[in-house]
């Protein structure tokens, strides 16, 4: 359905208000949006997959990026190609998992008091009650998207496909399990991805501890019970005499005995050069470990409190154990000296901010060379091209170093990996669950044979021993037999949605669809999601997923520094919407800002922005108040000094879409549409306006064009009381054609 005509052009307000207009504007385009609809539904196809945002979400300053999504999609339409933007949503394993769990606190409970299904299927209803405020917000900025596609990570057709992928992967050897080191946050139970750990700079003391014949500085020294080795650089000459040596140690708990190993690793200028190794908590000592074959000892438990191997100090968290150690050491004597300046990098949980704890946990691992060999050929040989050229290079230095890939987290919001351990006599297997009373136990499972089903009905968690003590297991959807129980981890976020282009398209839609044609995303996932993509892709494809990959700038403040809660600089975008109109929003996010780099983002170039709406909109009163007539007057110099940069304009605009120049399309029709059509040429011609009438009109009308993927709104708003009403009846600009 048009938009009626309710005022005529005279009678409007002097300024664009964009409250009376947006809402309307949007409801009329909706049937748009889907190819079906399209004036070109006929017309090549062209797709893009909108980057889901998370379930629990609300709009911020990097969402409206998405506005890049929304002009080329657009452009696409105007140009007869058979569009869609598909949207989606992620369930965010992690994230949404904390947000319900903070609501469970406010009434008293945790995680801990549900079995790991009831408390998946409580997440799930809180997520279906809560989601949804995004889209909403997504359409207040304008987006085009075919809302009825939107695909959530968790319909079953995706779990369906992250179950095949995984067990293809296990069919072919290129999955197994083995004890990693992650990043584990006591405090919500789960490890974390490196996009998950946030680094704060702290002062703590270094502490200079006796250890054998060395003194050796560290700034953890509860961890001292699980070192089985001490370190120097090879080319450290002052003490190779000691390597290959087992020295020993005098603890808190009794003496014990360490190897002296050479690792490049050490680095000679940090504290005496000598460093204790600790491989079960922290990771640059697990990768020696590994190198030295030394053993793993975790002296911390996943609780965060130190553990049996720790004597006295059992049970006490990590911060109140290092005092209490400390204390120890200086009675014993072993404390050498201490450093209170000591500055450091810290890793932080990026949602409850506490201290993340190195940790050796299970984990199910994809190995990677196989499957990014032929990622690196495709990046090389650009069948994938990023925007700016730089991300290249990026990604194929990410994928030079890229190691196997550990997939588990330790939650139950997620995708459940599709594994079954067999409960044998000899099976390695623990758990921990609750029984038919709501009480938590726990114990090895062979013990409890006889309650199998009440511990699958009530179980929280369950762990696995690794390597040939561990239990036998099954890849398999559905359960394979009574004597087995679930793996209770989830797959990472990354290997779900790094299956995304092979979810979002329909069966009958990769014959003329796939490979997508553009995907647009922040930078700094880069090699956590677009990598993954065309990784899973060419492996079950092969066939890339996206023909070109377009980087988002990166919405900064006004002094380009990245906006954060914590930091008291966020900017809320939907605040500026209204307040000033989508369209003024819109373009400020591309005008001025070269690709790949910082947004400075201000409400003053808001402002602005919503100043330009406003001039474009008196320019229509202008135009429209001209006494219209079809008969073409004689051209006098000025209208075809105007046409010819109309024409002009028409050609950078387009070259500078087709290069992904956001920047150079906005400020080349600003510049023209400011300067040289009002400030030049309207005001040469408002002596003779009628008799420039058809270029004015022309000219405005090409401009509504170019504007409209920008300007939406301000631009549709102004087509239906200019447009000439024989010449496009009942046609909204949305779906005009481009000018060529």
């Amino acid at each position: 359905m048009p938009i009626q005509r309710s005022v005529a052009m005279t009678d409007m307000d002097k300024n664009y208000d964009h409250r009376k207009h947006e809402r309307e504007i949007y409801e009329k385009w909706e049937p748009y949006f889907t190819p079906s609809f399209a004036k070109a539904s006929e017309g090549k196809p062209y797709t893009i997959l909108m980057p889901p945002p998370n379930a629990n979400a609300s709009l911020h300053a990097g969402h409206a990026m998405y506005t890049i999504d929304d002009i080329v999609i657009r452009w696409k339409r105007m140009q007869g190609f058979s569009s869609v933007w598909i949207p989606g949503i992620d369930h965010a394993g992690f994230e949404t998992q904390f947000v319900y769990e903070k609501e469970l606190a406010k009434k008293g409970k945790s995680r801990f008091d549900f079995d790991r299904q009831t408390f998946y299927e409580n997440v799930y209803k809180f997520v279906e009650k809560n989601s949804g405020l995004i889209y909403e917000q997504f359409k207040q900025l304008g987006f085009s998207a075919d809302w009825d596609r939107s695909v959530f990570t968790l319909d079953k057709n995706v779990i369906s496909q992250v179950f095949e992928t995984f067990s293809r992967l296990e069919r072919e050897g290129k999955v197994y399990r083995d004890e990693y080191i992650v990043n584990y946050c006591t405090h919500c139970g789960t490890s974390l991805a490196e996009l998950e750990v946030e680094h704060e700079e702290r002062n703590d003391p270094l502490y200079y501890m006796k250890y054998g014949p060395f003194v050796l500085a560290t700034v953890r020294p509860e961890t001292k019970f699980g070192d089985t080795a001490v370190a120097i650089n090879p080319k450290d000459t002052r003490y190779q005499k000691y390597v290959g040596q087992v020295i020993e140690v005098e603890g808190l708990i009794g003496k014990f005995r360490v190897k002296v190993i050479a690792d490049d690793a050490v680095e000679q200028k940090f504290g005496t050069g000598v460093v204790k190794v600790t491989p079960a908590h922290d990771p640059n000592d697990f990768e020696m470990g590994k190198r030295h074959g030394l053993e793993i000892k975790q002296v911390i438990g996943l609780d965060g409190k130190l553990n049996d191997k720790t004597g006295p100090y059992r049970g006490l968290k990590v911060n109140e154990a290092r005092k209490r150690v400390v204390e120890d050491l200086y009675k014993a004597g072993l404390i050498d000296r201490v450093d209170e300046t000591y500055k450091h990098s810290v890793g932080v949980c990026y949602r409850c901010k506490r201290t993340v704890e190195p940790m050796v946990v299970p984990n199910w691992f994809i190995k990677v060379d196989e499957l990014k060999g032929p990622v690196i050929e495709a990046v090389k040989n650009d069948r994938v091209k990023f925007y700016p050229k730089r991300f290249k290079k990026q990604m194929l230095n990410w994928l030079e170093i890229m190691h196997d890939w550990p997939i588990s987290r330790q939650i139950a919001w997620g995708i459940r990996i599709p594994v079954w351990y067999e409960v044998t006599d000899q099976a390695n297997l623990y758990a921990v669950w609750l029984d038919k009373n709501g009480q938590k136990q726990e114990g090895l499972v062979y013990k409890y044979k006889d309650r199998l089903a009440e511990i699958e009905a009530g179980l929280q968690k369950v762990t696995a021993v690794t390597g040939p003590s561990g239990p036998k297991y099954k890849v398999s959807a559905n359960k394979p037999g009574d004597n087995y129980l679930p793996e209770t981890d989830t797959f990472d976020t990354w290997f779900s949605s790094g299956q995304w282009p092979l979810v979002t398209l329909k069966k009958d839609e990769f014959d003329t669809r796939f490979p997508t044609d553009m995907m647009g995303t922040l930078a700094d996932i880069l090699k956590f999601w677009v990598s993954r993509m065309i990784m899973f892709s060419l492996y079950l494809k092969n066939e890339v997923p996206f023909k070109d990959v377009y980087l988002w700038s990166m919405v900064a403040d006004t002094k380009g520094v990245k906006m954060s809660k914590s930091k008291g600089n966020v900017v809320n975008p939907i605040d500026l919407v209204n307040k000033y109109g989508a369209d003024a929003l819109r373009v400020a996010l591309v005008y001025g800002v070269a690709p790949g780099s910082k947004i400075p983002l201000s409400e003053e170039k808001v402002r602005g922005m919503r100043n330009f709406a406003n001039k474009i909109w008196n320019i229509a009163r202008f135009v429209e108040s001209a006494n219209h007539s079809s008969q073409t007057a004689n051209p006098v110099e000025d209208d075809n000094w105007i046409m010819d940069e109309l024409n002009k304009l028409i050609k950078s605009v387009t070259v500078s879409l087709e290069k992904y120049r956001f920047n150079d399309a906005a400020e080349s029709m600003y510049e023209f549409v400011w300067h040289k059509f009002a400030d030049v040429y309207i005001e040469k011609v408002k002596g003779r306006k009628e008799g420039a009438s058809p270029t004015l009109r022309h000219v405005l009308i090409t401009c509504l064009k170019l504007l409209h993927p920008f300007m939406p709104f301000v631009t549709e708003a102004i087509w239906w009381e200019i447009k000439d009403l024989r010449k496009y009846p009942d046609e909204m600009l949305i779906t005009t054609a481009w000018p060529e």
